[in-house]
């Protein structure tokens, strides 16, 4: 058997690659992460007794506009990460827009406020346990994260991890906005954004040992 013949016949052997495969199993983190940070807030923090009304307000809506905004900016950043060759250049801007939006609704808040209830606003009831909680929540979907993005082959691990985790810390902040009952752009736009970031720390610290292929 000639050479060209030989590596002919094993190439019409080769199975054919789904394309597709990370991608769905990429969504199939997500979606399981999404349903265990609710789960775990439903069962262990419990939906805030008056949702059924708060629903119909505006600041319940945008306050879910900050981490539903991270969540898409940071989804596709990790998506990006986890493909050799792609690049992301000026992009990483994407995940400022929420984030300025949110500053400046707190800067409306406190400037409209008087001094004296200014450091209450950005306090509220519940700023010791606000971004531990968030963290907490966000692991289920770190962990099924990175498992998704570890078959995608990132090359470069520590910032895929932070986009990992910041995407975990967002899911997870989705759920527990259901909880939460802190309104005040002022609070959330201070304590959301730090419960967010601890995984995202997380996943940059680990992101090299956890990504490596």
């Amino acid at each position: 058997m000639k050479t060209n013949d030989f590596i002919g016949m094993l190439a019409n052997q080769t199975p054919s690659v789904d394309r597709r495969a990370p991608a769905r199993r990429f969504a199939l983190a997500l979606l399981l992460g999404l349903v265990a940070a609710m789960l775990l807030m439903a069962a262990g923090l419990g939906l805030r007794p008056d949702l059924t009304q708060v629903v119909h307000l505006p600041m319940f809506w945008l306050r879910l506009t900050l981490p539903v905004g991270i969540a898409s900016a940071a989804m596709w950043l990790t998506l990006r990460l986890s493909r050799p060759g792609v690049r992301i250049g000026a992009r990483w801007a994407g995940l400022a827009a929420p984030v300025v939006v949110a500053w400046a609704g707190m800067a409306v808040v406190l400037a409209r406020a008087s001094t004296d209830s200014r450091v209450a606003l950005v306090l509220g009831h519940t700023w010791r346990v606000c971004p531990i909680l968030i963290a907490l929540l966000s692991m289920p979907a770190f962990a099924a994260m990175l498992w998704a993005v570890r078959g995608m082959a990132p090359v470069r691990p520590r910032v895929t991890g932070a986009a990992v985790g910041l995407l975990a810390g967002a899911t997870a902040t989705v759920a527990y906005c259901l909880h939460c009952p802190e309104m005040s752009p002022a609070f959330w736009s201070t304590w959301y954004l730090l419960g967010m970031t601890i995984p995202a720390t997380v996943g940059a610290l680990i992101g090299p040992r956890v990504l490596r292929w």
